[in-house]
């Protein structure tokens, strides 16, 4: 998945700006407004969330392509941004449990090759008494367009990355988080969750 996404970094942008200008903008401030303390965002990407981060946050990024994080580090040296950018696995990813006030992604669990791996991961680095912010497309509900989801999704995996065609609440509950929060509209969920605890 690296490879995809060091090779479209360059028009990455560009390839989501229709959706940006069709409400995605909008989706993002509310989840990323949200963060407080110490901050992670999974899948930072280009860092087309910086912008959208309270001043007070302490923010690291990660995101599995470094072609992505190059164009991000760009962006938050315009934006005059403090944030400690890195590569990183969503499935792995290097920090201590209980580290961060809060987790963010933005349109990531779409793209990790194992969802629930990678929201376990999440779950295990987000403080107990943390909170989990997510924006998140899932398989629509309609039969006819879910159908459709399903055969379409290869090949955008295979082109762009993402899956058309995930669960993501049911992935979010399934890796041990407790959604608290949900803003539907259509494919789209803002999601609010919070860890359930963890075995010792």
């Amino acid at each position: 998945m690296a490879r995809v996404y060091d090779r479209i970094a360059a028009v990455y942008d560009l390839f989501e700006a229709p959706m940006e200008w069709l409400g995605g903008q909008a989706r993002r401030r509310r989840v990323v407004e949200g963060a407080r303390g110490w901050v992670l965002e999974v899948g930072v990407g280009t860092g087309a969330n910086l912008e959208h981060y309270r001043s007070d946050v302490d923010l690291v990024g990660v995101d599995i392509a470094e072609r992505m994080l190059v164009r991000a580090r760009d962006r938050a040296r315009r934006l005059g941004r403090q944030a400690v950018l890195e590569r990183a696995d969503a499935q792995a990813l290097p920090f201590d449990d209980n580290t961060f006030d809060t987790v963010v992604a933005t349109c990531v669990f779409c793209s990790v090759a194992d969802p629930i791996a990678g929201l376990r991961e999440v779950a295990r680095v987000v403080k107990l008494g943390g909170e989990v912010r997510l924006l998140e497309h899932v398989r629509p509900r309609n039969p006819v367009l879910g159908k459709l989801f399903d055969w379409i999704s290869p090949l955008t995996r295979r082109l762009m990355g993402p899956e058309l065609n995930r669960r993501t609440e049911r992935n979010v509950e399934a890796a041990g988080l407790r959604i608290t929060g949900v803003r539907r509209n259509g494919i789209w969920r803002e999601i609010v969750a919070h860890p359930t605890g963890r075995e010792s």
